[in-house]
């Protein structure tokens, strides 16, 4: 029993992937569909761009759902995973989108060109509106949203906006606000308030017009049910029919992540211990699942060698 883990934004650096499609012909093959998808050249943007070209929004959104797929074409075509185990799916944002193209219920085609879209419009509403995001160590969920509630109170917009594992909560909002909520939570004895390097204040009502553009494209793609479980940020519950898939993907821009819940969802509704998987770059995700419980490792396929190594 296989449970797969799609990385987010954040995860993304210059040459992702480089080393998967120079290797394998499946990986090769899915930036070469990404590139004629989107008449963009995301692949030599990816390999061979700038960090700052890479962190654009509208870039790294694309290339880190390509890299990821990338990475599990090659590692299904080495026997490294197996398809027919997979019981559940789940990613951390972008993410959502990997793991409905791996559950099947979104054409890769259309879900790459979606997440550019996705990025691109992020972007916009971050440009439109000065604003971010930060990690908040030590405080309790109650502590933090009340504080972020007495900030709204006062007409500013700052809100908690992941859940990510236990102890780590990420806050975001407008420039003032979120420096404001900072400042109190220093206050309230929070061990670290650390800014994030993100475009803007994602999952929060700065983003609506993002979400609002979103809908309307996702209106228009073909969605089927997933042939497994989906566990959606925006529920923490898992996603099994077409309009369901469309409406989450739809709400996820300005809903907070409940990315614990949904390991927590998995963990809960598996019999025994699954094995988890994190294709893509980093191993983020591995880490929310170890403060989860200690006793399960996530494995992390990132590069070539991984692949080759796990398949020998």
């Amino acid at each position: 029993m296989t449970v797969l883990l799609c990385p987010g934004q954040g995860a993304q650096f210059p040459g992702m992937g480089r080393d998967v499609a120079e290797r394998f012909p499946e990986s090769a093959a899915i930036f070469e569909r990404a590139d004629a998808a989107l008449d963009l050249g995301l692949t030599r943007i990816v390999f061979d761009g700038s960090a700052e070209d890479v962190e654009r929004t509208d870039i790294c959104q694309p290339g880190i759902l390509t890299v990821s797929i990338a990475i599990w074409e090659a590692a299904a075509a080495r026997g490294v995973v197996d398809p027919s185990q997979l019981s559940a799916a789940l990613g951390l944002s972008l993410g959502e989108y990997t793991a409905h193209v791996v559950a099947g219920s979104l054409e890769f085609e259309d879900a790459v060109r979606l997440v550019r879209r996705r990025g691109r419009y992020m972007q916009e509403a971050s440009d439109a509106t000065p604003s971010g995001m930060a990690a908040v160590m030590g405080p309790s969920v109650d502590e933090i949203e009340g504080v972020c509630a007495s900030i709204r109170n006062d007409g500013g917009i700052v809100v908690v906006a992941n859940l990510n594992a236990p102890g780590q909560v990420v806050i975001s909002g407008e420039n003032v606000a979120l420096a404001t909520c900072c400042s109190r939570l220093d206050e309230l004895g929070a061990r670290r308030v650390v800014p994030l390097k993100v475009a803007g204040a994602f999952h929060s009502p700065v983003m609506q017009t993002a979400a609002d553009q979103l809908a309307a494209d996702l209106a228009d793609v073909t969605f089927a049910a997933p042939r497994v479980p989906v566990v959606s940020n925006v529920t923490g519950a898992p996603v099994t029919t077409a309009d369901e898939a469309r409406e989450t993907l739809a709400r996820q821009v300005v809903a907070p992540v409940l990315f614990e819940r949904s390991l927590r969802r998995v963990l809960a509704d598996a019999e025994g211990t699954p094995d988890f998987v994190e294709p893509g770059p980093g191993k983020t995700l591995g880490g929310f699942l170890r403060k989860i419980d200690r006793g399960i490792r996530a494995r992390a396929l990132e590069t070539a060698d991984s692949i080759e190594g796990a398949a020998s």
